[in-house]
């Protein structure tokens, strides 16, 4: 299996996959950010991404320390000085998101106090990764053309493997 903890898998992969990596050594975001134990999570590292998806990188932040994240970030000039800090609550936990633009991608920075490796945006990845492995490039097709009609990756999932709730049943994976 991929060591998705790492990026250097995308240089072997196709050419959105290719430029993903190009714009993200080009700014050592992993390497500068590393005690955050950055991920590229979502459809890009799978090859179910479409026009305007996002590059989801989520890191491990402890809340109480949040200014140290964003200044080094913001140290890392990663991200552009005026981008707007969200805090939603994800399963009952604060969190900290930034979307921006670089370089032709959109960008969406997720933070967490949980390894992200026990994030849901890992584990949804890696099951997605093992179900398209064992479904085939029909049922990877299938999942694009569902996510051209607006439909979100989990959703996708649901409807073609008629799971009821896919957020939770995709971690039973």
């Amino acid at each position: 299996m991929i060591d998705f903890t790492r990026i250097d898998y995308l240089k072997n992969g196709n050419e959105r996959q290719k430029r993903a990596y190009e714009v993200l050594a080009k700014h050592h975001i992993f390497e500068k950010l590393k005690e955050y134990s950055p991920i590229l999570a979502g459809t890009i590292p799978i090859e179910i991404d479409i026009d305007g998806s996002d590059l989801d990188i989520i890191f491990e932040v402890d809340l109480r320390f949040e200014e140290d994240f964003l200044d080094d970030l913001m140290f890392s000039r990663f991200i552009p000085h005026d981008v707007d800090v969200e805090h939603p609550i994800v399963n009952g936990e604060k969190c900290i998101t930034l979307n921006f633009m670089l370089e032709g991608f959109p960008i969406e920075i997720f933070g967490q106090n949980k390894p992200t490796k026990q994030q849901n945006a890992y584990l949804h990845m890696i099951a997605e990764y093992k179900i398209l492995q064992e479904e085939g490039e029909e049922f990877k097709q299938k999942i694009i053309e569902l996510k051209k009609q607006g439909i979100k990756t989990e959703p996708a999932f649901g409807i073609l493997l008629g799971l009821e709730n896919p957020y939770e049943d995709l971690l039973k994976y």
